[in-house]
């Protein structure tokens, strides 16, 4: 502790601010804890300011200026389509300086004091706040950690001006002719295709058998492939992306397929290989906090580490890094500090990618109640039988239940099509409720809307199918 620096107190103290962080931090005020939070960049994190906000009004823009261009079949026929992709950052831009303002007001309302700095443990009740210019310490009853993460930086691609990471694609000042995409996983899927839709060249090198082989199926990414096809995407599997040469007007890319060594231009590098946490230089060592060998946090069933006052949610623990998983291990979190008995449970917790289709799922698919050892049924109906998918001209993708045989209890679901995003709730409401098939198939759903898919796959799961012969 400096000379003059006179700690100051709270309850509890959470660090990051981000989709994790600030729900954390809401929801202990909310149960009576004097709350300060600590963010060395901007509220709302990752997710608000270059993640998840940013980038889907980046996919959501692309699509329409594609549909602008491919509606003839529709009767719709528009010459001379114009991007002003100035505008289109600014419209991105102004998205998220509404959430993050609106974080900022929710964070005020709810008294919770905000410190802008650097946070380094001192030891299990003591941190220090670090910015450019002084160190303050506070001491808190309990702290949360949310510190998210990183994007991986490959040795081979360093990033530069035309090596990019997401931040970098997100902030594009123009669209570029050409881009290769390092990884085939959510992110570069999204980005891929919604630089796709703006009509850049895309170029995907894949290291496993399939795009988007983590948590989605093969006939789910298979729909997803095909389209990025139509696009003039080309993607490639298997490809061992070896290293970049780069100019002032450009890339080129070396990569291995099949033994081969192959090399493609491009105007732009976006590499998309997954993400670290951020638990590095933060001083846990300090206070003996576990970590694994991939420097993830340890943490019990209530976010709880192994230091007993100190939590840690999202990105820097086990499992998928997600907004909405973040969310809800801040309410856990902050929930168990408050002496409650909340635990968390992450079998009905979706994944969703905003590629084109959509993918969406939750709880087990068939591979996955295989493996634990149950007797499954797996029960598909398409977009294409519907008369609401029909009408939106968007017909391909399917929704698919699995259920126990016994009982045909829901114990998991999957989602390729339009709107799998929002479909994708009522079946995660339906396993969290212990809902069977029957009662998904007796619940009456609007005509003619997407969500009576999710009906019709429910009646398939019983054999009496409407739409669709036996």
């Amino acid at each position: 502790m400096v000379v003059g620096d006179f700690p100051i107190e709270t309850d509890t103290l959470v660090i990051g601010a981000g989709p994790g962080g600030y729900v954390a931090a809401i929801r202990a005020a909310q149960l009576g804890q004097k709350v300060t939070i600590v963010e060395k960049g901007s509220i709302g994190g990752v997710c608000l300011n270059v993640g998840c906000i940013p980038s889907k009004a980046l996919i959501s823009a692309g699509h329409r200026f594609h549909e602008a261009q491919h509606s003839e079949d529709m009767g719709i026929i528009a010459e001379n389509v114009k991007l002003d992709f100035s505008k289109v950052q600014a419209f991105k831009d102004s998205v998220v300086a509404k959430l993050v303002g609106g974080v900022g007001s929710l964070l005020k309302g709810n008294k919770i004091e905000v410190v802008s700095g650097e946070a380094y443990f001192v030891d299990e009740n003591n941190i220090r706040v670090l910015t450019e210019t002084s160190s303050q310490t506070y001491t808190f009853k309990d702290c949360i950690i949310a510190t998210g993460s990183t994007p991986i930086e490959l040795p081979a691609f360093k990033y530069t001006k035309r090596v990019i990471n997401s931040t970098g694609a997100l902030a594009l000042k123009e669209v570029p002719e050409s881009l290769v995409v390092i990884g085939g996983g959510y992110i570069g899927t999204e980005l891929g295709g919604a630089f796709a839709n703006f009509g850049t060249k895309i170029t995907i090198l894949e290291g496993t058998d399939e795009i988007l082989s983590a948590g989605f199926e093969k006939q789910m990414s298979a729909i997803v492939k095909k389209n990025l096809k139509k696009k003039g995407a080309e993607i490639v599997t298997k490809a061992l992306a070896k290293g970049v040469e780069e100019t002032d007007t450009g890339v080129t890319v070396t990569y291995e397929v099949k033994g081969e060594e192959k090399k493609v231009e491009a105007d732009y590098v976006l590499v998309t290989v997954g993400r670290r946490p951020n638990t590095a230089e933060m001083g846990l060592e300090q206070v003996g906090i576990k970590t694994t060998d991939r420097g993830l946090i340890e943490i019990d069933k209530q976010c709880r580490t192994n230091i007993k006052n100190i939590y840690a949610i999202g990105d820097i623990v086990s499992g998928p890094p997600l907004a909405h998983k973040a969310s809800y291990e801040g309410k856990i979190a902050a929930e168990a500090i408050a002496g409650q008995t909340s635990e968390i449970d992450y079998l009905a917790i979706p994944a969703v990618v905003f590629s084109e289709p959509e993918l969406a799922s939750v709880g087990y698919n068939e591979a996955e109640a295989k493996e634990a050892g149950i007797e499954a049924v797996a029960s598909k109906f398409p977009f294409a039988a519907n008369g609401r998918a029909l009408s939106l001209n968007s017909t391909d993708g399917f929704v698919k239940l699995i259920t126990r045989k016994e009982d045909g209890l829901v114990i998991g679901a999957q989602i390729a099509g339009t709107n799998a995003s929002d479909m994708i709730a009522e079946l995660g409401l339906a396993i969290e409720a212990g809902m069977t098939a029957e009662d998904i198939a007796m619940t009456i759903h609007a005509h003619p809307t997407l969500g009576e898919i999710t009906m019709e796959a429910a009646e398939v799961a019983l054999g009496t199918p409407i739409h669709i012969v036996k």
